[in-house]
């Protein structure tokens, strides 16, 4: 009896807004008790419509009520509030019915508003009203705030808790159930949710792992590629010093050996011209004299007459012959230096072929520029059209049309990459600038002055380049094509994946930004095959 009273008495100091124990109550004209707090903010939200009344009775006042502290509640309410933390401190929350003694409550019946322990647990009624729930639930959070009755039906209309007066009241001719019966339904929908939450999670862990594993493998491959082409560059530049050296060393002997010939050439030169200087003074003497005798009586008359016959005897020993007045380099040593680098830069050529053209470049499709009615695989390798917007957010990349490029663009080398196109659709596939229009008809490949394409169109292809068209006279009975860029050449060529491979056609422009694969699907789908020699 005495937690029955305990129980009526704290209801009696609950305030009816805030469902909580009064806090400094203070009382209005009509008699009715509230926390301070509480009340001044209902009457300020009263202030803009200037009608007042009272929460609980509804009593209209003509102008704001004066608020008149209630000294003897809130002394009640004080030690109601002392004693109630005295009791939890030591005993928790224990059972109405032991009166005697204290014993832990087990239950709560929301019925009777009475704690349970599990003597009177087995003894209380088990009929449906009798709501039993945790002892420790606030009851007041389980009531109606307008009627003071326990929450017992669920609004499917409103979508609210309502007791058995609400039903009869502002939700009457709603479909109402009972809560355990909508916290089922509640929960089954959630459990619903929860497991496609569960497989959606699975679902992109394991495309996470996918893509991670996809990583790791373009990853080692990478290091593979650069590791063999350090190998490859360390030989040839260490061969390429190695000529140099070689070469450099060969010139300077044969340079050296060059220079001493002739600077003994030279010398002889020297001694041959002091020789010819000396006769010319001679004979320049001889004619400036004037006695006849004296320049007849000269004994080698004959000899200042031949100047060459001495030398030529002096130097070769025959006149026909002449001093060699040196030559080239011998390039011969020179000459199969250059053969071999020549052959080093075939190599290197080899190089980058075994990079840039056996295998077919790697291509994945880039979603931030697909259009809203194309659906883009997971191994961004397929762009299927789906006839149906997707409502995706559109950015600056994203095409109006039913296209998307891929993120990997070319900007030197060759390179070709392959796909494959449903034999019931009409796509489009070729390559376009990545400054390609992203609105309007003409942003579609093929239709501008940035793009090139092939485009399968009711069984027929046809080449397309700034609207001008071309179409193939030959019938194409593959549906797989190779597309092949030389990006330095200029050149753009379409080849039929058939048996032998069938050249279609070729653009020739000058490519002047970097060049994406692009597809176009305005019907089934069109993808990229994976890398492997062909």
């Amino acid at each position: 009896m005495q937690a029955m009273a305990s129980i009526n008495l704290r209801d009696e100091l609950l305030c009816s807004i805030c469902s909580s124990t009064f806090k400094d109550p203070v009382m209005l004209r009509c008699g009715h008790n509230f926390c301070w707090v509480c009340i001044d903010r209902v009457l300020d939200a009263q202030d803009e419509s200037g009608v007042y009344s009272c929460p609980d009775c509804r009593e209209e006042f003509l102008e704001r009520p004066a608020l008149m502290r209630n000294l003897y509640l809130h002394n009640v309410a004080e030690r109601f509030l002392i004693t109630q933390q005295g009791q939890e401190e030591i005993t928790g929350i224990c059972c109405t019915y032991c009166v005697d003694s204290p014993v832990p409550a087990v239950r709560f019946c929301l019925h009777c508003e009475a704690s349970l322990c599990d003597k009177h647990l087995r003894a209380h009624n088990k009929s449906p009203e009798h709501v039993l729930s945790d002892p420790s639930t606030n009851l007041e959070k389980r009531k109606c705030s307008v009627h003071k009755k326990i929450l017992e039906y669920y609004c499917t209309v409103d979508a609210a808790c309502i007791c058995v007066y609400c039903s009869a009241g502002d939700h009457r001719g709603h479909w109402v159930e009972m809560l355990d019966e909508a916290s089922e339904k509640k929960m089954t929908t959630l459990r619903n949710v929860l497991q496609k939450l569960t497989t959606k999670t699975k679902e992109t862990e394991e495309r996470v792992q996918r893509l991670e594993e996809r990583r790791r493998k373009a990853q080692e491959k990478a290091a593979g590629e650069a590791e063999r082409v350090k190998s490859l560059c360390t030989g040839i530049r260490r061969r390429v010093n190695d000529l140099e050296k070689k070469v450099l060393s060969e010139i300077s002997r044969q340079e050296k050996e060059e220079s001493l010939s002739l600077s003994a050439l030279i010398h002889q030169l020297e001694i041959k011209k002091d020789e010819l200087s000396r006769k010319m003074r001679h004979i320049e003497e001889l004619c400036n004299m004037t006695d006849p005798l004296t320049v007849l009586q000269e004994p080698d008359t004959g000899d200042l007459c031949d100047p060459e016959q001495e030398g030529g005897d002096e130097d070769t020993g025959g006149h026909d012959k002449q001093p060699h007045d040196g030559g080239d380099l011998d390039v011969a040593v020179i000459s199969h230096t250059l053969h071999t680098l020549n052959t080093l830069r075939n190599a290197i050529t080899g190089i980058r072929s075994g990079i840039y053209v056996e295998d077919p470049a790697d291509i994945l499709l880039d979603v931030t520029t697909a259009g809203n009615y194309i659906l883009i695989s997971d191994d961004l390798k397929t762009a299927t059209w789906i006839g149906e917007e997707q409502k995706c957010p559109e950015t600056a990349e994203t095409f109006q049309f039913y296209q998307v490029m891929s993120r990997r663009g070319f900007t030197s080398g060759r390179h070709y990459w392959e796909v494959e196109g449903s034999r019931s659709g009409n796509w489009m596939v070729g390559m376009c600038y990545r400054s390609i229009g992203r609105k309007g008809k003409q942003s579609v490949i093929g239709y501008n002055n940035k793009s090139w394409c092939l485009w399968r169109y009711h069984n027929q292809y046809l080449v397309l380049h700034y609207m001008k068209q071309i179409r193939l006279p030959h019938k194409i009975s593959s549906d797989r094509v190779r597309i092949c860029l030389d990006y330095e050449v200029g050149q753009l060529s379409f080849y039929e994946l058939c048996d032998p491979i069938r050249h279609l056609h070729t653009f020739t422009a000058t490519f002047s930004e970097p060049l994406h694969p692009a597809l176009c699907v305005c019907n089934g789908f069109i993808k990229i095959l994976s890398r492997s020699r062909n």
